[in-house]
């Protein structure tokens, strides 16, 4: 009888477009003033939300987002989640973001969708196989889970891939990370905005911020299109656009904006269970829940703020796919997309505080923010709560474009996805 219900009930709600559904968060207009007042809707700024509420108690907080929820980055990516990471800095945020991940659909009572599929990185060369080793040891001695396949376990681990010796791109060896995986995007901007309203946050879309106002080196609040609204602190979280962002506060920041190609293939039966990588060749593939291949490979080379891209892109991902999967070679594409991700010289985020007083950036990730969004709102948010980083994001400070204590993760992970 419950079932039965459930059913009328989803038919009832979608023949009247989902007018009676209860919504998920509300949308209430702005307040004069906040504590905090967090730019930028997507998953990093959601978290960072979150957890100040959840962990430091701050509650008077507001969430600014010029589109809706989600529709940025975070709504425009892979979905890959992993901590293998070989630096010492970049392993500790990645893991504490990963541990994160391991609870989060029981932290938000809510189903983000965690896969712990395993992720794959390949070698296709005697240098890269070194270098595969290299990494796993460094990986392990920072207590995070990594292996080394030869190429008997890798079929066995994935039939499918293409392992023969007189392929153009012959496989070696791997290396696997099995806490790795993948989740739903939007069910984690979703979770963490639910999680957030509850606790009293107001989540403020389709309000783009259009200045900051200043006053003797300190934050007084943001412009917006909904008028002006103080603030005490203001944290930015936004992505691609955070050089605007920094530009509208009377500062530069050391990043560059780049558009980041995907695509997914038509839905087929599962036939691929990991998620697999190749740096040399440069593409990457899983298999979504509902059958498509999702697809990705690195950044385009120029600066840009479209959601487009270079279809040199497109097409050297889809060659790399066919040499590794030649099942795959009459699938067709099924959509394609472009987010825009800001990068550093030593491909590492920022996330602290800012010359002006009070305000804060968190932005940088380049193509490895959304597996870090629980972490990097975890941190950022006692960032804000305490005015003074967390040791996990000390390392990534503005400052060390001054001092020279860089975090070269240029490739140092395999790729930087």
């Amino acid at each position: 009888m419950k079932a039965r219900y459930s059913i009328f009930s989803l038919a009832r709600n979608a023949l009247n477009y989902h007018q009676d559904w209860r919504q998920a968060w509300r949308s209430p207009e702005p307040k004069s003033e906040y504590d905090v007042v967090i730019v930028g809707g997507g998953g990093h700024g959601l978290a960072t939300a979150y957890y100040l509420a959840k962990e430091h108690g701050i509650t008077n907080v507001a969430v600014v987002e010029k589109g809706w929820l989600g529709g940025g980055n975070t709504g425009r990516n892979t979905t890959i989640v992993r901590s293998n990471y070989l630096w010492d800095e970049s392993a500790a945020i990645y893991e504490h973001s990963l541990k994160l991940w391991e609870g989060l659909s029981q932290e938000l009572n809510f189903n983000v969708m965690f896969s712990q599929r395993g992720i794959m990185n390949l070698a296709h060369n005697q240098h890269e196989l070194r270098e595969l080793h290299r990494r796993i040891n460094a990986i392990r001695l920072n207590g995070i889970d990594s292996e080394i396949l030869n190429v008997e376990q890798i079929k066995a681990f994935c039939p499918i891939l293409n392992c023969s010796p007189t392929a153009r791109h012959p496989v070696l060896g791997a290396s696997l990370q099995r806490r790795g995986g993948t989740a739903r995007h939007d069910a984690v901007a979703w979770g963490y905005a639910r999680g957030a309203d509850s606790r009293g946050v107001d989540i403020i879309q389709n309000c783009e911020v259009t200045g900051f106002r200043i006053s003797n080196g300190r934050v007084q609040g943001i412009e917006t299109t909904k008028g002006y609204i103080g603030a005490k602190k203001v944290a930015c979280v936004t992505a691609g656009h955070s050089g605007v962002m920094a530009g509208l506060a009377g500062f530069r920041l050391p990043i560059e904006s780049h558009p980041l190609q995907a695509l997914v293939s038509e839905p087929v039966k599962p036939v691929l269970d990991t998620v697999v990588m190749s740096p040399a060749v440069h593409v990457y593939v899983s298999q979504s829940d509902k059958g498509e291949l999702v697809l990705g490979a690195g950044i385009d080379a120029y600066n840009s703020y479209a959601q487009t891209g270079s279809p040199l892109v497109v097409e050297h991902q889809l060659n790399a796919l066919v040499e590794l999967f030649p099942i795959f070679s009459r699938l067709r594409v099924l959509r394609q997309w472009a987010g825009i991700v800001d990068t550093c010289p030593d491909a590492s985020p920022i996330i602290g505080k800012m010359p002006v007083e009070g305000l804060y950036f968190n932005c940088g990730w380049g193509t490895g923010g959304f597996k870090a969004t629980p972490g990097s709102g975890w941190v950022m948010a006692y960032t804000v709560a305490q005015d003074r980083p967390h040791p996990l994001n000390a390392p990534f400070g503005l400052e060390r474009f001054t001092s020279g204590y860089l975090i070269d993760e240029h490739g140092a992970a395999g790729v930087a996805h």
